[in-house]
């Protein structure tokens, strides 16, 4: 088993996209840390109903949060990255109100969720951020459903994969023109509330316009300004995050 990342040493904490941490919460994350778990890809990392004993931050890899409806159809909600915070509504609220299932193998940061409310009595900034990537969570949650109300399936399909891509190269994981792209079609159709069909069509259709493709596992980039208009993001940089 390799070595586990120290807190001080570790390369996503120092990414642009993240929230500085001071001394004094590096510190207390060393102590507050319990370890880190290797996750094969497939595994449900968490389940929909279950109370989850910790709350883990993903150090590499990536996941679907996902609802099962009554029906027995799955709605993916959102895409998990590097940086991401897993088990938060277990951690706050005695169960998980969705499912995780990695698509790719990963590493979790884990931190007992016995000792939560130990930021909050002792690490107020720490509790903050906590708090902060619960609301960060709502917001994009938020912008999904304007998504699939307001945009049509060009357009959807665009929103994602622009989304994707940014929060990948953010992550510095950008390599030639592409970034890592684990997740099927089914996954993005299930987000985006459209067929497989109708999304394999999108995605055919963005290639042949000079936009976007899908291959061998990559994202690959070709016009990201077009699609953002496609998508109808704004160029602006996201804001930093604060990451757990």
């Amino acid at each position: 088993m390799p070595a586990e990342t120290d807190c001080q040493d570790c390369r996503l904490r120092c990414r642009p996209l993240f929230v500085p941490m001071t001394a004094d919460e590096i510190a207390f994350m060393r102590r507050f840390k319990s370890g880190e778990a290797s996750i094969p890809a497939g595994t449900e990392i968490l389940s929909q109903g279950q109370k989850s004993p910790v709350l883990q931050t993903v150090l590499s890899g990536m996941a679907v949060r996902s609802v099962l409806l009554e029906d027995g159809r799955r709605q993916v909600i959102s895409f998990v990255f590097p940086g991401d915070l897993v088990g938060l509504h277990s951690g706050l609220m005695g169960e998980a109100r969705h499912s995780v299932t990695a698509v790719s193998d990963m590493v979790l940061c884990t931190f007992p969720r016995g000792r939560v409310w130990e930021l909050f009595s002792t690490q107020p900034s720490r509790a903050y951020d906590l708090t902060w990537i619960a609301a960060v969570e709502e917001h994009f949650l938020g912008e999904t459903v304007a998504t699939l109300g307001q945009r049509d399936a060009r357009e959807r399909v665009a929103w994602a994969l622009v989304r994707i891509w940014r929060r990948l190269v953010a992550l510095g994981m950008e390599d030639g023109g592409s970034v890592p792209f684990p997740f099927r079609q089914q996954d993005l159709a299930d987000a985006l509330g459209l067929s497989i069909v109708h999304t394999n069509r999108r995605i055919v259709a963005l290639r042949q316009a000079g936009l976007v493709e899908i291959t061998g596992r990559r994202l690959v980039m070709h016009d990201h300004v077009r699609l953002s208009r496609i998508a109808q993001l704004d160029m602006d940089k996201d804001d930093v995050r604060p990451i757990l």
